[in-house]
């Protein structure tokens, strides 16, 4: 780092434009493959419900007419908790993604910070030494605070993650259940006007 004081004042303005640059990439390339989702998702949606409702048009009897919806339930389930699956896995690459850039300019904030203290300590007058020791104490608890917090949030996103896929793990047995239900009750509803 040079010791003119507009170079340093010029490197730190560069070094934060680069910085915001880099998220607004980030940020850009995450509402970018979120359109795209919404966009697929949406054309999917919409074919789905035209042959669904297609499907529907055709049953000849009540009891096809739910055999039918039992079954279409299932896929638009499925579908739903893909998409949803997708979605979180966006959000969390991207939120991945942010903190990388995050934590890597905060580690250039304390070494830049650090070498500031050293330079200003080795001129420092009489008892300035005192001022730089409680300046050096304040970054390095200011650092163990920051670890401790980025620790916490990639713990707080891999039990988030954990419980996700649990959920969507039980949405869709559960789904299954009640297609498995609803083709049995069916089954049973036809069984049953056959033998009258």
């Amino acid at each position: 780092m040079s010791d003119n004081p507009l170079e340093q004042l010029a490197q730190t303005q560069k070094a934060s434009a680069d910085v915001l640059s880099s998220l607004v990439r980030t940020a850009f390339s995450g509402v970018e493959q979120l359109t795209a989702l919404n966009i697929a998702a949406s054309r999917d949606f919409f074919n789905a419900s035209v042959s669904s409702t297609q499907q529907l048009l055709s049953a000849k009897d009540p009891q096809d007419l739910a055999k039918l919806n039992a079954s279409l339930a299932q896929p638009n389930i499925e579908k739903l908790i893909d998409y949803s699956s997708k979605v979180y896995a966006l959000t969390a690459k991207l939120q991945k993604e942010l903190a990388t850039v995050v934590e890597a300019q905060y580690d250039v904030f304390t070494r830049n910070a650090a070498v500031a203290i050293e330079k200003t300590s080795a001129n420092a007058p009489l008892g300035g030494d005192v001022f730089a020791a409680a300046l050096k104490s304040v970054l390095d608890a200011s650092t163990t605070t920051y670890g401790n917090l980025t620790q916490l949030t990639h713990q707080f996103a891999d039990i988030t993650d954990a419980n996700v896929h649990a959920a969507t793990s039980a949405t869709a047995k559960a789904a299954e259940a009640t297609s498995a239900a609803a083709n049995a009750a069916s089954t049973r509803a036809t069984a049953s006007k056959r033998s009258k």
